[in-house]
């Protein structure tokens, strides 16, 4: 009876998909069921507050200011984060490139690091001191120390080098892996035509990692607006100066663990995940994810 129940064409896909299923109720739908129901409520006084911690949202200058610094970081990543890994996935891929796994290992070896480790460093690098790294390059270039971490540019500019410096490589590899399903024969077929290099990426890369860079991107706008740890760690998990660090996930932090203001904490996350999924349905639509392939 069990044999022919799980041999059953109509009920097999059924038990294929029942694992994912399950993780997703138990792990997504769950937890953002009772987020909704928190963030209607004053948690700590166990009472129904209607839509009053959305109301606050609308007038709370930090809130904006952490979306501000949130939405300006996913951007600066995906400006950094998708052309240049692209043309390092394509130089790695080519034939002039010698030992390209070697250089491969040391673009991925930060994404090894652990992101509390990277997190010191780079606060040591930027620091307040003039024997800072960053601040002995500003005295070679002739210019005077600063204090990196207290400037509204010079934090977003410390956390970008930290985000490129740990993903880089991760995205080369995503690009790769995108070049090596092509095939040479295309690239064969276009050298002997005549076309060099820059137009082989142009004319053939760059069109038919469409699917690769939609995946990059999608995964980069979600990385970008959820970020917290990096700046946690930048800042040593202080408050920035006048919040130059400050991010939508810190905030929530600083309100549901710090303040314990739990429902008004549920409520900027809902619309976090209302901001990320509006932005990443867009591209996609824009990218033409959701057409129908014409036979």
């Amino acid at each position: 009876m069990f044999k022919k129940f799980f041999y059953s064409q109509k009920i097999a896909p059924y038990v294929f998909i029942l694992p994912f299923l399950l993780t997703f109720l138990c792990f997504w739908i769950v937890p953002i069921s009772n987020g909704v129901l928190l963030s209607f409520q004053d948690v700590l006084k166990d009472k129904w507050v209607g839509a009053k911690n959305y109301q606050r949202l609308l007038t709370d200058k930090i809130f904006f200011k952490a979306i501000f610094h949130s939405v300006r970081y996913m951007i600066g990543t995906l400006v950094l984060l998708i052309p240049f890994p692209m043309l390092f996935a394509s130089l790695l891929n080519s034939k002039l490139m010698k030992k390209p796994g070697l250089f491969k290992s040391i673009y991925f070896i930060p994404a090894l690091t652990s992101v509390v480790v990277a997190g010191i460093i780079f606060r040591l690098m930027f620091g307040e001191l003039d024997s800072s790294l960053a601040n002995r390059v500003l005295t070679l270039l002739g210019e005077s120390p600063i204090k990196w971490l207290h400037g509204e540019l010079t934090s977003f500019f410390a956390l970008l080098l930290l985000c490129c410096w740990r993903w880089t490589g991760v995205n080369i590899l995503y690009f790769t892996a995108g070049l090596q399903s092509i095939s040479t024969e295309l690239f064969e077929a276009a050298s002997i035509d005549g076309a060099n290099a820059w137009q082989q990426f142009t004319r053939i890369s760059f069109p038919l990692l469409k699917p690769t860079t939609i995946y990059v991107v999608t995964i980069s706008i979600y990385a970008g607006l959820s970020m917290f740890t990096e700046s946690y760690m930048l800042w040593a998990g202080k408050n920035s100066p006048n919040n130059v660090g400050l991010t939508i996930v810190g905030y929530l932090y600083r309100q549901g663990i710090e303040k314990r203001a739990l429902g008004y904490a549920c409520a900027v996350g809902l619309v976090l995940l209302i901001i990320i999924m509006f932005i990443n349905i867009i591209q996609l639509i824009l990218n033409g994810t959701f057409k129908k392939e014409e036979r």
